[in-house]
């Protein structure tokens, strides 16, 4: 794990025999969200000691001096530097800085409801997990926003993973985010730096490989704010893609049918499309290709306004676009080779 250069202070005594909590934020580029992400943060209701360790990437924005104001106004505030702007190596230095024996892990752009702290640490306490967490409440605020939200929330969009679309409390892959055992992130050697993406998944991964629990819980929401354009978008669920097959090639086992689903509707469609193409003027069998690309764009487009049943109309109809996008660019990033030594 990175060592941060900054000095670690003295844990206070924590208070009601509660262990003190560091939540550790990877920050870049946050103008717009960190003040209310660290607001909610300093003012949980938990009466254990709490301190927030921002690592501070290098953005563009006024990110930095909204930052050290956070800072200068509340102690518990602590900043540390990422020069990478990479998340993997902010939580480390971030984590390595911290005071205390729960680790939160939270995004500069994530709100998370009062209680939240307070109901890691019981779950933590009673199931004895090395990690908990709960649920990817996305929340948009457009119109297009409001669209990717309901397709993150649905099995459609992103498959029936239990912090996207919500299930019983118990032992889970992986979860959003996450509270954890300082034990178990030095028992595994933190997070990968390696991994620009999909780092929170990979060492879920190694942590149960070591014999620790990943616990669920839909006790624990955070409000995630989605893509504001359906170019970002398409970014992001590129990079998804990528470095999901990332994974599987360093950890085989891990692959299974909800990863596979988008790259192989992406090649259905786009052999079936090749195919009816092929048969005007050829094999008239081939025409048969064109139920591929025909019954995926009835998949989404169906499907997408029966998932968004009961929203307005303007986001009803944004919602077929958004799943082919996710589906798209999350199966194109899987299948495209590259090198994760030069990607970001």
């Amino acid at each position: 794990m990175t060592t941060s250069p900054d000095p670690v202070p003295t844990p206070p005594t924590c208070g009601a025999d509660l262990p003190g909590v560091s939540v550790v934020v990877p920050v870049l580029d946050e103008e717009r969200h960190l003040a209310g992400a660290v607001e909610r943060l300093l003012g949980q209701d938990y009466a254990g000691a709490l301190e927030v360790v921002l690592a501070l990437g290098p953005s563009s924005d006024r990110t930095d001096q909204i930052a050290a104001d956070l800072a200068g106004t509340d102690p518990r505030v602590r900043l540390v530097h990422n020069p990478s702007g990479r998340t993997p190596a902010g939580l480390n230095t971030a984590i390595a800085a911290a005071s205390y024996d729960v680790i939160v892990r939270i995004d500069g752009h994530a709100l998370v409801p009062v209680d939240y702290v307070a109901t890691a640490v019981e779950v933590l306490t009673r199931t004895g997990a090395d990690n908990v967490g709960g649920i990817m409440a996305a929340e948009g605020e457009t119109s297009f926003e409001k669209a990717v939200a309901i397709a993150m929330r649905s099995p459609l969009g992103v498959g029936a993973a239990s912090f996207h679309t919500g299930g019983e409390e118990g032992p889970q892959p992986t979860v959003y985010l996450g509270a954890f055992r300082r034990s178990a992130l030095e028992r595994v050697g933190g997070y990968d730096e390696s991994m620009v993406r999909a780092q929170d998944w990979e060492m879920n991964y190694r942590i149960r490989q070591s014999g620790g629990l990943i616990w669920f819980t839909p006790r624990m929401p955070v409000t995630y704010r989605p893509r504001p354009t359906l170019r970002a978008l398409a970014r992001q669920y590129f990079g998804y893609g990528r470095w999901r097959r990332e994974v599987v090639r360093r950890h085989p086992d891990t692959v299974s049918a909800r990863y596979l689903a988008a790259p192989v509707a992406l090649l259905g469609v786009v052999v079936g499309t090749a195919a009816g193409l092929l048969s005007i003027g050829g094999p008239a069998w081939l025409a048969l290709g064109w139920l591929a690309p025909i019954g995926y764009a009835l998949l989404v487009t169906f499907g997408g306004l029966w998932i968004s049943r009961g929203s307005p109309v303007a986001i009803r109809l944004r919602v077929p676009a958004v799943l082919a996008t996710m589906h798209g660019c999350w199966g194109l990033g899987f299948l495209l080779p590259h090198n994760p030594a030069t990607q970001r």
